[in-house]
This record gives C-alpha cells, structure tokens and sequence, in this order.
C-alpha cells in the first residue's frame, strides 16, 4: 500500500557520507587511544549522534575531550564540502514520490548544518516537506520524536507514513513511532532486520515496495 507520506534518515539514504565520516572517525578514535576496524565502527556507531557516539567511545577506552565533538564536526564538514554524492538511485525514489502527490520530509540524527551541506550540494533542500534533527529536537534516535515530529509536520498520520533508514537505531525509532520501516542494506544487515526493518538493496526496489 503506498503510504501517506515517507521520512527519509539523511546519511546512507539520501546522501553517501558514511565513508567519508567513518575514515575520520577512524583515524580520530586511532589517535585518542580507541583503535578499531572500520567494519566495527560501523557496527558500533551507526545512527548515533556524535555525543552519544564520543560517550560510548570513552566508556570503552578512548580519551576525547569535551570539544572533541565541535573540533570533529569543523573537520566532517570541510570534507563533505568537497564534494558528497547521492546514493544512487535516489533521485529516481524522489522524482517518484512527487509524481504520486506524495510528501517526503527528513528526519536525521545528524546536524542541521550538515543536512545543509550535503543536501544543499545537489538542490535538494527545498524538494523536502522539513529537514528535522533529532539533536536539535534534543531527543535523537532511538526516541521516535524526529520521526512524530515530521509526521506532524506533513499533517499526516504516524501510522500512515513509511521511514527509510539504513541504522537499527533509525529502525528502532520508527517503531516507536508506529511507523512501517524500510531498510536499505546494500550488503544485509541483519541487526536491521532485526529491529523490524524490511531490507532491500537496491533504491529500484524500493519503487515497488512503497507502491509506485
């Protein structure tokens, strides 16, 4: 059935930023005493607000100080300015979504400033019904709020709309929400599955899947 409205997560749906967050991450953690593979950061740190992320990764040894998150974002966001391309396929899911009258809004765990940047890149900003941050909310993912809040927003039943997410945070989220979550997982992700997420791999198939 195709929903009433859809609320994308910003990073890994919208726009391909992970790697180059990740890459940072990376080398930052390496170099404040938390060394760790890339495939367990992600694992690790997927969907999380980057002071939730900095507390996680000091109770598990590493040493970031109290301004390491302003001194990280000043860092992300010079290199996503250089350049953050789409995830492939999505313009397809939007240019669809407008042509069946139906709303899309954004509800990221990430930045405001962030959204602006990688969104703004690529003439995006206005084609959202609201780009809505959870840590400006003060209430990010796991907590549904960004996700009701949108919903609110487009004047639009939470039950009625669908949330496209790649994190089991996100997915969590929206079933918290009474929102129907669609995973998109290139390589599976079964902590996904796991939170009620219906994985699909391809932004083609997620055409079918929302009814368009």
């Amino acid at each position: 059935m195709t929903p009433k409205a859809v609320i994308f997560d910003c990073d890994g749906v919208v726009v391909d930023s992970e790697p180059m967050l990740f890459d940072l991450l990376h080398d930052a953690l390496a170099q404040h005493g938390l060394s760790m593979s890339l495939e367990v950061l992600q694992n690790t740190f997927l969907g999380m607000t980057l002071q939730g992320l900095r507390e996680k990764a000091n109770a598990m040894g590493a040493q970031l100080p109290a301004a390491w998150c302003d001194d990280f974002y000043d860092q992300l966001y010079e290199k996503l300015r250089l350049g953050t391309p789409l995830v492939p396929g999505i313009l397809g899911v939007l240019d669809a979504l407008d042509a069946a009258r139906v709303p899309f809004a954004m509800g990221s765990n990430g930045s405001e400033e962030k959204m602006q940047i990688t969104l703004g890149q690529h003439g995006l900003l206005h084609r959202f019904k609201g780009l809505f941050s959870g840590q400006s909310l003060g209430k990010p993912k796991p907590a549904p709020d960004v996700y009701l809040h949108a919903a609110a927003a487009m004047a639009v039943d939470p039950r009625l709309c669908v949330v496209i997410e790649d994190s089991p945070t996100g997915a969590r989220a929206a079933r918290a929400a009474a929102m129907r979550c669609m995973g998109y997982a290139p390589q599976g992700n079964e902590a996904l599955a796991a939170e009620g997420a219906l994985l699909f791999n391809d932004m083609k198939d997620l055409l079918g899947l929302l009814g368009l």
